[in-house]
């Protein structure tokens, strides 16, 4: 009896490591098309028959990117498992974009119906390609030691020291360069605008939120490849809750300079401007700095 319910607890926790792994995956590869207002446009407009065919395509697109492992752990699968999981990829993806584009306020309860599924079909296309995506491209090697890594030796002070300040600035710097691949062919566009007189208040804590829950569940529950070093982190900032929060910090900044870069940002806009428009392009550069925080 144990065993069969010990078994049902590790089938459910591959499950949702599964899940969140590619709900992290949807969020990389579609959150910088949902900062474009075109797709809302299209989106709204579209007749039913084209978001049908948009559904259909996909299906077919996701099916065959599984048939070459899909986003799950095990390859040893047949048709029938795969069918399964190209439906649970789309149900994934849909629901992150449906997601993103309610709290972006893009969708809202006055929101026409065939508009809304527009939005979320189309928007969905790029999260549902980055579920199928995320355990091919970007899961870890299993057989990877957990032995190894910058705990590996025993360390003097100062040596300790050194690598601890190194690490934090490698941090710094992947989160700033992925903040900046990501947010940086937003930022002079015309969506944050756009978005920031539709959010404020507690819409903007929502964000907030999400950016930082996003963050940690990409670098630290995903399991990625480079999940198991950045667990062994030597940085300032060992946690993973207080990395979370101080990459975030770094994120906010520099969606920010962007801003202030492109001159969507000066002195003469209210404050509450300025913090309306970097917490909305934060969350893009907060995802971007996830991944560059993988990448180092």
């Amino acid at each position: 009896m144990m065993k069969t319910v010990q078994k049902h607890r590790n089938q459910w926790a591959s499950e949702l490591d599964d899940l969140i792994r590619g709900a992290s995956g949807g969020f990389l590869f579609g959150i910088p098309l949902i900062y474009t207002m075109e797709v809302w446009w299209i989106g709204s407009s579209v007749s039913m028959v084209r978001v049908l065919l948009a559904l259909v395509l996909t299906f077919a697109i996701v099916f065959m990117l599984n048939r070459t492992a899909g986003f799950r752990k095990s390859a040893d699968s047949d048709p029938r498992d795969e069918l399964m999981d190209t439906v649970e990829a789309m149900a994934i993806g849909i629901i992150c974009a449906t997601f993103i584009l309610v709290l972006l306020r893009e969708i809202t309860l006055e929101t026409p119906l065939n508009e809304a599924l527009g939005k979320v079909v189309y928007e969905g296309v790029p999260f549902t390609l980055g579920v199928a995506l995320a355990n091919q491209f970007l899961r870890s090697d299993e057989s990877a030691s957990g032995g190894e890594g910058r705990n590996s030796s025993p360390k003097s002070s100062n040596g300790a020291q050194k690598d601890t300040l190194n690490a934090t600035i490698s941090d710094i710097g992947g989160t700033l360069i992925g903040s900046i691949v990501i947010a940086f062919n937003i930022a002079p566009t015309d969506e944050i605008p756009m978005l920031a007189a539709a959010v404020s208040g507690l819409w903007l804590l929502g964000i907030m939120a999400a950016s930082l829950l996003i963050s940690y569940a990409i670098v630290f529950e995903a399991g990625f490849a480079n999940q198991r070093k950045r667990q062994q982190q030597q940085g300032i900032f060992q946690r993973p809750s207080s990395e979370t929060i101080a990459s975030y910090l770094v994120s906010l900044l520099a969606a920010m300079l962007m801003l202030v870069f492109f001159d969507k940002l000066n002195g003469q806009d209210p404050w509450q401007t300025w913090l309306s428009y970097t917490i909305l392009l934060g969350l893009p550069a907060t995802i971007g700095g996830a991944a560059g925080r993988l990448a180092v």
